[in-house]
């Protein structure tokens, strides 16, 4: 398979069970551009998540360290960051554990966004003026499915005005992707009032948040899914795909990657360690949608 992707012998790939990835990829080709879809996440998969020995901002980063945050409401978001974050990345962590928890971390930051009366006329700007990243690679990622016409839904635990920015000041927001994220509410002003519901966090992104969007139905006949994510509740994206004959999981381990690492081979059939580009994935693309 690595003479068909190349990619794949990248130093930062990882793999479990080739045989297993190699049969998955060749039936995704088989079945051919008109049975695929693509599923993923945003922040820190589609974004990079460094650069030169930096971190890159997250949408909710982008706006939390923004000019239009005052520098108390700035100390309490970090705060909740520096409590939160190690929950919900910790391995020793149960799921019935983390999730009340991430529910308590989003609607606090949340309500302390909302307190800052934050104008919908600012998201571009500070979208322009922050250090966000896409991975090396997005704009084939983005154009190679557009005019494949493969659907691309980006599932985010982000805020969905900015990541949508994102995309748009990257040019590559084409009529192709759908999101579903935490999106902003602005009354009759622009002045940011609360957030729409549902909530969205890290691990609830599955059916229960996408009931009555009927994005999957529409697509029945997508039975072939390449998913995208780079933690553990990303797994379930695409939980509300009424049938899928395949699926090919590539998971970005982009932080603590010898204490992860197990864990990441044991969920996702390809695991991309430190690597900030999408190489791997359009490498595959390139071979399934190749005549």
């Amino acid at each position: 398979l690595c003479l068909q992707v190349p990619e794949l012998e990248k130093a930062t790939v990882r793999i479990r069970q080739p045989e297993r990835v190699r049969e998955i990829i060749r039936s995704l080709r088989e079945q051919g551009a008109a049975k695929l879809q693509v599923i993923s996440d945003f922040d820190m998969t589609l974004s990079r998540f460094g650069c030169n020995g930096r971190r890159c901002p997250t949408s909710h980063n982008i706006l939390d360290t923004s000019h239009v945050v005052s520098e108390d409401g700035k100390k309490k978001l970090k705060d909740l960051l520096h409590y939160y974050y190690p929950i919900e990345i910790d391995p020793n962590r149960s799921l019935e554990e983390k999730c009340p928890l991430m529910v308590e971390w989003w609607t606090k930051a949340h309500e302390l966004l909302v307190q800052q009366k934050i104008h919908k006329s600012d998201i571009a700007q500070i979208v322009r003026e922050s250090e966000a990243m896409l991975r090396d690679g997005f704009k084939e990622f983005f154009d190679q499915l557009h005019k494949s016409n493969i659907p691309l839904f980006i599932f985010s635990a982000g805020i969905g005005d900015i990541l949508e920015e994102i995309i748009r000041q990257a040019n590559v927001f084409h009529s192709n992707v759908n999101v579903v994220s935490n999106y902003m509410d602005f009354n009759d002003d622009g002045v940011l009032t609360h957030f729409k519901g549902p909530l969205i966090h890290t691990y609830n992104k599955n059916n229960t948040v996408l009931q009555g969007t009927g994005y999957f139905q529409q697509l029945s006949t997508r039975t072939s899914i390449i998913l995208l994510g780079d933690s553990m509740g990303d797994l379930t994206m695409a939980d509300g795909v009424p049938s899928v004959e395949n699926i090919l999981k590539i998971g970005f381990l982009n932080d603590k990657v010898e204490e992860r690492r197990q864990k990441y081979l044991d969920s996702y059939d390809i695991v991309l360690e430190s690597d900030e580009t999408l190489d791997v994935v359009n490498g595959i693309l390139r071979y399934i949608l190749t005549e």
